[in-house]
């Protein structure tokens, strides 16, 4: 059969039918070169031009090269879970801070901890996870999937946690206060915590009792309640008055999310809470980067599309999502950051906390 007549066959395509399919079929997929020039940013944004995850990550990218390059100057809600310190990312976090990409942090529990965990000088170690964990209990080693880490040692820092707690006058404190009280302590240079305090970062940890955080806590509890004396309270409610306070002041809001859980959710009812000062609007720019299924209709797995039913996220804001590891995935969003010098002059939010109030915040 000639190619006419196998054509008329299936059928002819109407002029407006034709304009369509040249449309659709306009932009081909990129065949992906790397040489030995080609850079992380290099080809974080040739990904763009792929296809699957590889699309995904590209067009996170390019939502962030919106936030940084917008002159209203976003304020940055980096949402952290999962197992990041554990796998290796303790740096890559530390260097979005240190270069101005982050301008709040809500994080698990456990990610604090982990860092506060490396900043008192004890490991996280190279394992397997086809091993006999019953054996790992006998001999106090705890495994974080293939990561090791020295039980004796976590002891040690919820001990630490508990002490800082014992200096402290009894008082109500949000996370985000108790937290900047850790971080008063640490010394290490390599840590989240130290250059959040010192970069004027601030962390909340809005499940800060579901950690080694909240086990050191419960110790300090015991303790004053076994002496009779009143201990540190650690006030829930505060925390979202205080991170309500940063929305508002805000001209515009952009949320990181690294995996989902409860900093997602929480970053997400910050600026829904906006209505208690008149302001009812959603993120300007979101991307997130996880493994989570949508099917499971999870917090964790819910598109940034449906949050845009919820106002969490604005209907004209700039959103993307991977679905690819975060261990694999951050470091390759945080190297077209760094590579493309995106925060290269970015001011940096000067916060000013009194008793729970923000009394003053301005870029500097």
């Amino acid at each position: 059969m000639s190619p006419e007549k196998f054509l008329y066959s299936c059928g002819s395509l109407k002029g407006s039918e034709r304009l369509q399919k040249r449309g659709l079929l306009k932009q081909r997929v990129n065949q992906l070169q790397i040489d030995e020039s080609t850079s992380v940013a290099d080809l974080v944004e040739a990904m763009g031009q792929m296809s699957i995850q590889a699309r995904n990550i590209g067009l996170c990218a390019k939502v962030l090269k919106g936030i940084y390059r917008d002159k209203a100057r976003p304020t940055v809600f980096l949402g952290l879970a999962g197992p990041l310190i554990a796998a290796g990312l303790r740096r890559v976090i530390r260097d979005l801070v240190v270069k101005g990409a982050v301008d709040v942090i809500v994080s698990t529990g456990a990610i604090i901890y982990q860092d506060l965990y490396a900043a008192l000088g004890f490991g996280h170690f190279i394992g397997i996870p086809a091993v006999q964990d019953g054996h790992l209990r006998d001999l106090l080693i705890d495994r974080i999937y293939d990561t090791y880490i020295d039980e004796e040692k976590v002891w040690q820092a919820d001990q630490f946690c508990a002490q800082v707690a014992d200096e402290l006058a009894p008082a109500m404190l949000s996370s985000r206060a108790f937290v900047a009280k850790l971080a008063e302590k640490i010394t290490d240079e390599e840590s989240i915590l130290y250059q959040c305090r010192k970069c004027g970062v601030p962390i909340f940890v809005p499940a800060l009792n579901d950690s080694s955080i909240g086990i050191g806590l419960t110790e300090h509890r015991v303790r004053a309640k076994q002496s009779g004396k009143p201990a540190v309270v650690i006030d829930a409610i505060a925390d979202n008055c205080e991170i309500l306070q940063l929305v508002v002041k805000s001209k515009k809001t952009a949320a990181f999310y690294v995996a989902g859980g409860v900093p997602k959710n929480y970053i997400n009812d910050s600026i829904v809470m906006g209505y208690l000062y008149g302001r009812q609007r959603g993120h300007d720019y979101a991307l997130q980067i996880t493994t989570a299924v949508t099917q499971d209709g999870g917090l964790s797995s819910s598109t940034l599309s449906e949050g845009q039913s919820w106002g969490k996220v604005k209907k004209d804001a700039k959103f993307a999502m991977a679905w690819v590891e975060p261990s694999v995935a951050l470091p390759l969003l945080s190297g077209y950051i760094f590579g493309r010098k995106l925060t290269q002059g970015r001011r940096r939010l000067k916060l000013d906390w009194q008793e729970g109030e923000l009394k003053w915040a301005k870029a500097r």
